[in-house]
């Protein structure tokens, strides 16, 4: 019998899949992330070994799990053929099958978004003799398909093209039946703007997915893909890298020590540690250590700790509570960041019985932004995006997005009374705490942001 199980990672929005039979009691795992004790508790539970652990792709977004759940089951890791692996895989060609009992996984070749990337066809002898399924890794997602850009170099326009050969000559023939199982959902960067969907159908695709318009040529398909393209991840870079190398073997997040305030604060006083607070926009404006960087622990907390923080430093945690922080730590683990040398015992409530210095900042509502944006002594500084500020901006605002604030700071003046917005208030108390940090001395956050403005029908200044 078919055992089919989806495993989502939030905050990631990654999607892998445990997939056998039940009566052969033998399965594999695509794509699995690197805290791999849930694929281990369902094996467990329904009796079955895991054979194969599979690699669509070397992914970019997260740590891979495929070593780590090799170690502990004996599973061989199946992947694309790259020159790049530094560890044993078994690299597999177009065709290939691995026999699950009564299900089996077809190997499909489906270059685009990586040049090794390999999706898979499931049969079910109980469901007939065609494939009745897809796991498309980064290839096609709901409403979008894989960015082709991630590898640089030059690679771009070429990968692309294979993209369109790997939708339209392999995927779509397969018919409208197909369903779609794609390795990310919304939230992800590894497309453009992947849709709310976690799984589809080819028919589905071809009717809704703007990438599917079959009138366009391979070159107008190029040109439409790549522009305006977001620019990725700082860390998609550092982890292509770290998932073609032997993994580190660890046995998964733990929680760091507590740390006294008066601890904490020597900690924090190197110059390389990393404070994040990961308590919400609104607490940490209210009071917070001095150059304390504020990534909220909120769904968006791992993709921006990937953006804003530096692997190479360690990381000091600051949360309402340790279950808040055990939280954050894992989410850091799946990215890779790993160094975590503390946190502060009871949050700012010990912090702040200490009579310990504290940093605060404004928080500005919309409507005293905009009665204050003009004042010869207020900065606006719009954090968000380029290609979200493209589609308006508050009148007068400069543009800095925020991954890159911290390298240009001397276009701003550290004199004036400077204001933040993005489009929720969230990266915009990251920017806010990295002047702060800096010794801009009067710093203000938005909360609400371009949200909040548009539903105040405030100004917007285009081009």
């Amino acid at each position: 019998m078919l055992i089919f199980e989806p495993v989502y990672t939030a905050g990631l929005a990654q999607i892998s899949y445990l997939v056998g039979d039940s009566k052969a009691a033998v399965a594999a795992v695509i794509d699995p992330r690197r805290d791999i004790d849930i694929y281990l508790q369902m094996a467990k539970e329904q009796g079955l070994r895991i054979a194969y652990a599979i690699e669509t792709h070397i992914h970019a977004d997260f740590v891979s799990g495929a070593q780590a759940l090799a170690s502990h089951t004996g599973a061989q890791i199946i992947g694309g053929h790259s020159d790049a692996y530094q560890f044993e895989l078994c690299q597999v060609s177009d065709g290939e099958t691995l026999e699950l009992g009564q299900v089996r996984l077809q190997i499909m070749h489906s270059p685009g978004h990586t040049p090794e990337h390999v999706s898979l066809q499931l049969f079910d002898t109980q469901q007939g003799s065609e494939p009745i399924a897809l796991f498309t890794g980064d290839t096609l997602f709901n409403l979008d398909v894989g960015r082709p850009d991630l590898l640089g170099e030059g690679s771009e326009r070429k990968l692309a093209g294979k993209l369109f050969h790997s939708l339209f000559d392999r995927y779509l023939p397969l018919g409208d039946r197909i369903e779609v199982y794609p390795c990310h959902g919304a939230g992800s960067a590894c497309g453009k703007s992947i849709g709310d969907r976690r799984h589809s159908t080819l028919g589905n695709e071809r009717l809704f997915n703007p990438a599917l318009q079959e009138e366009r040529s391979e070159e107008a398909f190029i040109d439409w893909l790549l522009a305006d393209m977001p620019e990725p991840p700082r860390h998609y870079a550092r982890l292509k890298k770290v998932n073609v190398c032997p993994a580190v073997q660890m046995e998964g997040p733990s929680l760091p020590p507590p740390l006294s305030p008066q601890d904490f604060q020597e900690l924090a006083g190197n110059a390389n540690m990393q404070v994040v607070d990961i308590r919400s926009i609104l607490a940490f404006g209210g009071g917070h250590v001095p150059g304390a960087i504020n990534i909220a622990l909120r769904n968006e907390f791992v993709n921006w700790a990937g953006w804003m923080l530096d692997d190479s430093r360690p990381i000091l945690l600051v949360g309402e509570s340790a279950d808040d922080v055990h939280q954050a730590i894992t989410q850091l683990y799946r990215i890779g960041l790993d160094d975590i040398r503390g946190y502060l015992r009871n949050g700012m409530t010990d912090w702040q019985n200490t009579a310990l210095p504290l940093n605060m900042l404004q928080e500005w509502t919309v409507h005293e932004l905009n009665a204050r944006r003009e004042e010869p002594n207020v900065q606006v500084l719009d954090v968000r995006s380029p290609n979200e500020v493209a589609n308006g901006r508050v009148p007068g605002a400069k543009h800095i997005f925020v991954a890159h604030l911290a390298d240009q700071l001397d276009e701003l003046d550290p004199n004036k009374t400077t204001v933040t917005y993005c489009g929720s208030g969230y990266s915009a108390s990251i920017a806010a705490s990295i002047l702060k940090r800096a010794g801009f001395s009067d710093v203000a956050n938005t909360p609400g942001s371009w949200a909040a403005w548009n539903t105040a029908d405030l100004p917007v200044e285009t081009g």
